[in-house]
């Protein structure tokens, strides 16, 4: 069978039709014979040849051996500790050193001398060590000059298409969800650096729509793509905490005010939820991990007053209450809503909150009565303090963010914050301090810019500003290394950027420097005594004998000083009047004066002595009774 196509088109639909036609040839270009070329002729029969431009190329096959590379750790802690004893407790671990070193084993290996050796065993190991020391730095000061030379930045790379190096670049990362949520809390990994925990919730008054999203995302740094681990609350997350014992463990505070937690290897889903009766009325702005040995209670605050103490493997209910009094009623309706927490583990029993009235609030925990918490308070801001962080170094030393200022504050004055920035255009929205630099502190305002202060360096304006992103920032967090920052946005943008070496490198006698203006800062009436001390010393040095005479003057009782008062004022009044005499007898003529002779002139000299006392006397009695 034969197939057939025929393919039909349209002559009008096609190119214009050619028309050909015959015409006589034409000589376009004539070259005539040149006769003198012919003696140059070479007659040859005709030659094809051919001229390759191309380089000569050969192909080799190398076929290497694959080479299976696959990541392994190895995680270093503290070993030599009995089971039962919690390296990270300090009370236990000083108690069975101080058991260890009765022990009679230990006395005769370390303290007592050995038979061929005068001193103890371990004298003569640190006498042997101190020979030479194997971790000298011959050339830190050549570093340090290197730091102090380079000025603050930051580094920034807007396109990422594969983190091979974590600290090179700037990771921008948004909110999934196409309703974009703020990213109100940032919490990094306590192992490593390269996961990011991020609580997304729409904190805006009846904001929230029907269809926006309650996740939240753990990120992975190296796979910024998508989220490693999404968690699914049953209300937005406002606080998002790694459990620094157990980094599977996250606790998390919601916006209806429940507490929850999860296990990462268990999946995205809470392992368990508080109930809504037993836990906050309104968002859980703040939520800590204490340090305990199960290394599972936590506390939370919220904005309706309550401070609540959680223990993760019984969430059903709090294991404590404490409404921070600023009175001591210790009523519930007193108390002011707590918008951030802060704990310092050296301190485990002792926490502050800041409050939507603007007032940091420190509170004990052991205080169960009102009476027993006096209500120590700060005040200084003139709206919520959104941020309240000690400082790592000075732990008396705490800063707090509020309205367009932040300040510095000791916790031994009450009355006025002892250091402070100027009054931005914008409102400040969060801070922290630098983990490695005691005088490095980090703020964020809501025009989209991260400042950078070290008051050792200005105290005026800020070291760096950087213009992070247009929206406004919400959130701040630093590693535990302090050489990167992440920046969360109202749009739930979270952006890492890297700050150089010299604002995340300690600077040689920096805490020395530090602690001198803290104490100077924290003690001004000292200092004044101390200076008026001085100067007194100094004035005491150039005119010693007044200042002697001065310290050996009694002290006079008010009739003394009376009679005093009174007796100078007498004798001010008799020299008066002896100068008046005095110069009326100068203004007698000259021709009624007659010169005794010599010997009379003596004797009428003594007459008029012995004449002065009675009319001293007259006179004194005189003004005795006109008094």
């Amino acid at each position: 069978m034969e197939i057939i196509y025929v393919y039909t088109r349209k002559r009008s639909e096609f190119g214009r039709p050619c028309s050909f036609s015959d015409r006589p040839a034409e000589v376009n270009v004539d070259i005539p014979p040149d006769p003198s070329m012919a003696s140059s002729f070479i007659l040859r029969n005709p030659v094809d040849s051919y001229v390759q431009h191309t380089s000569d190329m050969s192909e080799h096959e190398v076929n290497t051996e694959r080479v299976e590379v696959e990541s392994r750790g190895v995680n270093h802690v503290e070993g030599g500790w009995p089971k039962d004893i919690n390296p990270q407790e300090v009370e236990q671990t000083i108690r069975f050193r101080k058991k260890v070193e009765k022990d009679e084993n230990y006395v005769n290996t370390i303290a007592r001398p050995l038979p061929l050796l005068s001193p103890p065993l371990m004298e003569h190991c640190v006498k042997q060590n101190n020979a030479i020391n194997i971790y000298e730095e011959y050339f830190e000061e050549d570093e340090m000059v290197e730091v102090e030379d380079e000025p603050p930045s930051a580094k920034t790379v807007n396109v990422i298409s594969k983190l091979t190096s974590f600290f090179d670049v700037l990771l921008s990362k948004r909110d999934p969800n196409v309703t974009k949520r703020t990213a109100t809390h940032l919490s990094w990994h306590p192992d490593t650096c390269k996961k990011l925990a991020v609580a997304y919730s729409s904190l805006e008054f009846q904001q929230n729509m029907k269809n926006m999203s309650f996740d939240s995302y753990i990120w992975d740094l190296e796979n910024p793509n998508k989220p490693e681990l999404v968690l699914r609350p049953s209300s937005p997350l406002v606080s998002l905490e790694y459990n620094p014992k157990d980094s599977h463990v996250l606790v998390g505070g919601c916006y209806n005010g429940q507490m929850a937690y999860w296990d990462t290897r268990k999946g995205g889903l809470p392992v368990e939820v508080s109930a809504v009766e037993v836990s906050h009325r309104d968002p859980v702005y703040g939520a800590i991990w204490l340090q305990s040995k199960t290394g599972t209670e936590c506390f939370s605050a919220s904005t309706d007053g309550q401070v609540l103490w959680w223990d993760i493997r019984k969430l059903s209910e709090p294991t404590e209450m404490l409404a921070p009094p600023i009175t001591r009623k210790g009523l519930l309706e007193n108390a002011l809503g707590a918008v951030t927490l802060e704990f310092e583990p050296t301190m485990p029993t002792k926490f502050m909150v800041g409050t939507e009235q603007g007032i940091i609030i420190a509170c004990n925990r052991k205080a169960k009565t009102p009476p027993e918490t006096p209500p120590n308070t700060y005040s200084g801001h003139h709206g919520p303090v959104y941020a309240l962080a000690r400082n790592p170094f000075y732990p008396k030393i705490f800063l707090t963010v509020g309205d367009w200022t932040a300040r510095i504050w000791s916790e031994e004055i009450k009355e006025s914050s002892i250091m402070w920035t100027k009054y931005h255009l914008s409102y400040l929205t969060d801070g922290c301090w630098s983990t490695v630099r005691p005088a490095v502190f980090f703020t964020t305002r809501s025009d989209g810019t991260l400042d950078v202060w070290d008051f050792l360096f200005k105290q005026n304006d800020p070291s760096l500003s950087l213009k992070v992103c247009d929206e406004p920032l919400s959130s701040l967090r630093p590693p535990h290394n302090g050489c990167v920052v992440g920046c969360g946005s109202k749009l739930g943008t979270v952006t890492l950027l890297e700050i150089s070496s010299g604002l995340c490198t300690l600077q040689r006698n920096e805490k020395m420097l530090a602690t001198a203006m803290f104490e100077r800062e924290t003690n001004p009436p000292k200092i004044l005594e101390a200076r008026h001390r001085e100067m007194r010393l100094k004035e005491r040095a150039r005119s010693p004998p007044q200042e002697s005479e001065v310290e050996e003057r009694p002290v006079e009782s008010p009739q003394e000083v009376l009679d005093r008062a009174r007796k100078e004022f007498f004798e001010v009044i008799e020299a008066e009047l002896q100068r008046r005499a005095r110069a009326e007898t100068q203004r007698l003529p000259s021709a009624f004066q007659v010169k005794p002779p010599p010997g009379e002139e003596a004797v009428a000299a003594q007459g008029e002595e012995s004449q002065l006392p009675k009319d001293k006397e007259e006179e004194e009695e005189e003004e005795k009774d006109a008094a």
